[in-house]
């Protein structure tokens, strides 16, 4: 396995990294290797434009009408 050296990081980006591997219950380093994983191995998201695309043509346009409503008094 190679090893990666980052220097020269920010004291808030450091504290964020400890905070956030506490929070999944592993180590500083092993929180730092699943942050470089998730960034550059995760499969791209789907297009949306094909997932619109593959929906099915159902209804009509006035089902989907947003109801516009009076707003609603705000007791103080």
């Amino acid at each position: 396995m190679a090893q990666l050296i980052v220097r020269d990081i920010e004291r808030e980006v450091v504290e964020a990294l400890k905070e956030r591997a506490g929070s999944h219950g592993r180590s500083a380093e092993a929180e730092h290797r699943e942050i470089l994983r998730e960034a550059l191995l995760r499969r791209p998201a789907e297009d949306a434009k094909r997932v619109l695309l593959e929906m099915p043509d159902v209804g009509e346009d006035q089902d989907f009408a947003r109801v516009r409503e009076l707003a609603r008094e705000i007791a103080c």
